[in-house]
């Protein structure tokens, strides 16, 4: 129903910063909210930002501080700004789009990005 492109990721010092971009096409108004995830190697994939219809943010502890998730609805695109990075946060990154479509709530997700932090 939405179909998710991400962009930004790369190879970045520890103290550094990056911004990821996610575009989404499709059945974009069926979007309640959107966020991004991540899976570092060999790891869960885990919530990192998410940003509802309404404005509203949820961080998750480890990102906190340093991490801003913003939305621009015009180009229909979320973006995750990365600031002050550590070796931690090297992941690969996934935009994700909650819908709800006749009633049933689904998670819509993009291939990835993969931000490096070396130190």
């Amino acid at each position: 129903q939405v179909q998710l492109v991400e962009s930004g990721g790369g190879l970045v010092q520890a103290g550094g910063s990056l911004r990821l971009s996610c575009a989404a096409s499709g059945n974009i108004f069926t979007i309640n909210a959107m966020g991004w995830y991540r899976q570092p190697p060999g790891k869960q994939r885990e919530m990192v930002a998410i940003i509802g219809n309404g404005g509203t943010t949820t961080y998750a502890d480890a990102v906190k501080g340093r991490f801003t998730i913003s939305r621009d609805n015009a180009k229909n695109t979320v973006y995750l700004q990365m600031n002050s990075l550590k070796s931690e946060d090297t992941a690969v990154y996934y935009c994700n789009a909650r819908t709800v479509i006749t009633g049933l709530d689904m998670d819509n997700w993009g291939t990835g990005t993969l931000v490096t932090v070396s130190s």
